[in-house]
């Protein structure tokens, strides 16, 4: 029999193999540093206290981790149903200018607590939005969903900058911008909960917005597996040929998972927009939208994996930051270099140790 159709506990699936798969990416990362004259468990120290070493460090990696909890979950959505969504990046821009539009709209009367529910929303049918031509092109036409969505990060990005230099610039200023939120259009930093261990925030803009990524994680969990539509859309990614002859109507169910991806990529922007820069700007979204397609691989479509994955992925952004400043000979460009062995064997090679552990397993069993 087949290596591949061997059944392994859930431990060993979700956890042993992620691990193993981590540790080597790490062993390589390490061998890449020391190639170029540098202690790697120097490096390695520097990047975990860089990242967990201080209250401020922790801030901005759970605020890292924050994006690409929404952006992960965007993918995964689309990912259960068969569909490849490279266009997180696209809907989480097109939604900042949601959230953008309802902060700018309700920031002068109401407080934040009120204005957030209608951002959230204006975030989510933004990016919905933006989502639903390559779905229907996908749903209806047969257009390839990779190569609509990719499209549509460049015109959106296009449509961004002409809105922000055009329409929403303050008068009399350069950058291209909207004004500055009001406290009513803020999402306010989590000081209490770094208070709860402890810590001090300082200037990291860690916000409510991650307890809403919490949130959306368990109401995904539900969603794919606990309704009717999660069961119909895990059918049509398995195999779409079986759930229409099952009876599931594909264009609807594309239609309808596309639109929940997109959603969650547009509420990326209530991190960015609304939690750390309290106005909207060009190119917010920064990469966020393609890392959750590596957060989403490595969590394998889970909410907790994708957790797990994203604040992996946030110790890497801000450790990686402090790593380049106390070593300069590990630039920025070598950080993406180290993420990039990250994706290859968490995510490219994921089931490379696959039959090496079912060996072992089958071993173990005595079989």
């Amino acid at each position: 029999m087949s290596t591949a159709s061997v059944p392994l506990p859930a431990w060993i699936n979700y956890g042993v193999i992620p691990l193993l798969n981590l540790i080597l990416a790490f062993f390589f990362s390490g061998l890449v540093v020391w190639a170029i004259g540098e202690n790697p468990f120097e490096a390695l120290n520097f990047l975990i206290q860089g990242a967990l070493g201080r209250g401020d460090a922790i801030g901005f990696t759970l605020f890292y981790a924050t994006s690409f909890i929404f952006t992960g979950l965007s993918v995964a959505v689309a990912f259960h149903a068969g569909l490849f969504n490279i266009g997180s990046e696209g809907q989480a821009y097109v939604g900042g200018l949601g959230a953008a539009l309802v902060a700018l709209s309700l920031d002068h009367y109401v407080p934040w607590y009120v204005t957030m529910p209608f951002a959230v929303v204006g975030a989510a049918l933004f990016g919905a939005a933006w989502a639903f031509i390559p779905a229907w092109l996908q749903a209806k036409r047969g257009s390839h969903i990779v190569i609509t969505t990719i499209m549509f990060n460049f015109i959106g990005a296009a449509l961004m900058v002409y809105l922000l230099v055009n329409v929403f610039i303050v008068p009399g200023k350069m950058a291209p911008e909207t004004r500055t939120f009001l406290p009513g259009g803020q999402l306010p930093k989590l000081d209490w909960l770094m208070a709860l261990f402890g810590l001090k925030l300082g200037p990291a803009p860690f916000n409510v917005s991650f307890i809403i990524a919490l949130v959306m994680c368990y109401l995904v969990w539900l969603l794919i597996w606990r309704t009717k539509l999660g069961y119909e859309m895990r059918t049509l990614g398995i195999s779409p040929t079986a759930a229409v002859y099952a009876g599931i109507p594909y264009v609807r169910t594309v239609i309808i998972a596309m639109l929940i991806s997109g959603g969650l990529a547009g509420m990326m922007s209530l991190n960015a927009v609304m939690g750390a820069s309290a106005r909207l700007q060009v190119e917010f979204v920064a990469g966020a939208g393609f890392v959750g397609i590596a957060v989403s691989l490595m969590g394998r479509s889970h909410p907790v994996g994708i957790i797990l994955a994203a604040i992996l992925f946030g110790i890497l952004y801000q450790g990686g930051a402090d790593l380049s400043f106390e070593m300069p000979n590990i630039t920025r460009d070598m950080i993406v270099v180290i993420q990039g062995l990250v994706i290859f064997f968490a995510g490219a090679l994921e089931y490379m140790l696959r039959p090496a552990m079912v060996r072992l397993y089958q071993t173990a069993r005595g079989k």
